[in-house]
């Protein structure tokens, strides 16, 4: 048995005036989705606990089976897990944004884009690179990442400061939102000083000549110490590997004892090498037992507030990755399992992820189901099987219970 688990990001939604009262999903031509959910057992899972902020990194850990009220430290370690950066039990990474703030009203600062424009990896480690040499030091230092997403790291820092998500505040003044709590004047000192060090900086002032947006300050959140997990062998006797644009979801598959699959052309947004994943994810289970495949394109579009972009991310993975998959699998692998679900909504109109329940299916290409139904938010409505708790669902795949 062979088994696939495919992860649209932030897939799911809430219904859309302009799209007649329909959610993406629904809107969507995902003929492919529509027959593992007509041809499958279709549920609902609720991925963020109770209390919990409903992150990709609380939903993710759910849905490779680890309980986040155990396990989940905070989203920076899992990055910097990731980005191959050494932490000692006492310190404490960051994530670190580059961002687009509206300056034009000194009083009135206002978060214009958590992404500066899905600035490219190569200027971003130019600005983090001169951050770094600016406002580093022998306890502070910065790490640049992939494209917007980015570290920093804390030696004996502190994790108890209350730090918003970039995404969750655009197009708002970010006076009321910045850190609070114990050590955050520091936290914040660090983010006004990044506005005067990035704003006139030469990769800002050619982006401004092209059209593009400047990537004028960081933004500083996610802080946590980095976690101890399981292995995933351990658990499920399966070996497995993990393919995602993503260093969180990386971080994660890292820390599981997955074997991690590094895709070109793989950037997380709309972009991205959607033929190169299904191929990678094919050619690994040829090996391994289990892949984890995580797509962020829909994620980033609703935290875009684009509800035509969220759906072509939507159609393309459709279409190119699991279209693929069930026309190949059948020919190398005799028998294997598909789980399809989002990690979370993230609603367009809200731009930001919710903590309501998501849909999933599974296939089992020696175990067909017929029903007619379309693999969207109407399935939480009437499911095949409920599961509350989201880490229960990764038994329920490999093992038919829960």
């Amino acid at each position: 048995m062979k088994y696939i688990i495919i992860v649209p990001d932030g897939a799911a939604d809430y219904p859309i005036e302009e799209l007649g009262g329909r959610t993406p999903l629904q809107f969507a031509k995902i003929p492919n989705m529509d027959f593992l959910a007509s041809n499958g057992t279709a549920g609902y899972v609720r991925n963020i606990p109770k209390g919990f902020s409903p992150g990709s990194d609380v939903a993710n850990l759910s849905i490779l089976g680890y309980d986040p009220r155990i396990y989940y430290t905070g989203r920076a370690p899992l990055e910097a897990v990731s980005m191959g950066l050494s932490l000692s039990r006492e310190d404490v990474a960051f994530r670190c944004n580059l961002v687009t703030l509206n300056l034009s009203d000194k009083k009135h600062i206002v978060m214009e884009d958590y992404s500066a424009g899905h600035i490219s990896s190569e200027e971003a480690k130019i600005l983090i690179d001169e951050i770094n040499s600016r406002l580093g030091s022998d306890g502070i230092r910065f790490y640049p990442g992939i494209s917007y997403r980015h570290i920093m790291l804390w030696k004996n820092g502190s994790e108890e400061i209350e730090c918003i998500p970039p995404h969750d505040i655009t197009g708002k003044e970010i006076s009321r939102y910045m850190p609070i709590g114990r050590n955050a004047t520091f936290i914040k000192e660090l983010i006004l000083k990044s506005i005067d060090i990035l704003k006139d900086h030469p990769v800002n002032q050619k982006r401004i000549s092209e059209g593009k947006r400047p990537a004028n300050s960081v933004w500083l959140w996610g802080q946590g110490k980095t976690p101890s997990l399981p292995a995933f062998y351990d658990k499920y006797k399966l070996k497995g590997a993990l393919i995602s644009a993503v260093d969180l979801t990386k971080g994660i598959g890292i820390l599981a004892g997955l074997h991690i699959i590094n895709v070109p052309g793989a950037t997380g947004w709309i972009d991205t090498n959607y033929s190169g994943k299904a191929e990678y994810a094919l050619n690994i289970l040829e090996r391994v037992d289990f892949v984890y495949l995580h797509i962020e394109a829909p994620d980033e579009a609703g935290h875009q507030g684009d509800y035509k972009l969220k759906i072509k991310s939507l159609e393309d993975i459709d279409r190119i990755v699991i279209g693929k998959i069930l026309e190949e699998a059948p020919k190398r692998f005799n028998e294997f399992k598909i789980l399809l679900l989002p990690d979370h909504p993230t609603p367009v109109k809200l731009k930001t992820h919710t903590p309501e329940p998501v849909p999933f299916v599974v296939y089992n290409n020696r175990k067909v189901e017929k029903k007619n139904r379309k693999f969207s938010e109407e399935i939480i409505n009437s499911p095949d099987i409920k599961i509350e708790d989201g880490y229960r669902l990764m038994d329920f795949f490999i093992t038919g219970h829960v």
